[in-house]
């Protein structure tokens, strides 16, 4: 599944489904957990990683690509630096190299 700026792989498609599947109806009782806290085997963990890191690299190249199109645009890297809420040399440094 993907959007403007949004990744999501198949296999936490499937995840999520799972654990809407498994949410009883009614107000929640406790707390919720948090996606990673689902896997109960250190395989488990491990499995998932990959498509973590997949998905990172998918979000920094998008990322990347609005803020090339953003200089493009005009904007200043203290604007992009605003819109990240990181300063302007920070910016600056992280995606000036890519220009």
């Amino acid at each position: 599944m993907a959007g403007p700026a949004v990744y999501v792989c198949n296999e936490c498609v499937g995840l999520c489904r799972d654990v809407i599947d498994a949410t009883p109806e009614g107000p929640a009782t406790g707390a919720l957990l948090m996606p990673w806290e689902h896997a109960g085997t250190r395989e488990a963990a491990l499995a998932h990683l990959p498509n973590v890191a997949r998905a990172q690299r998918q979000v920094d190249e998008s990322l990347l690509g609005w803020v090339r199109r953003a200089r493009q645009l005009g904007a200043t890297w203290a604007q992009i630096g605003d819109a990240l809420g990181i300063t302007r040399q920070s910016a600056w440094e992280r995606f000036a190299a890519e220009e």
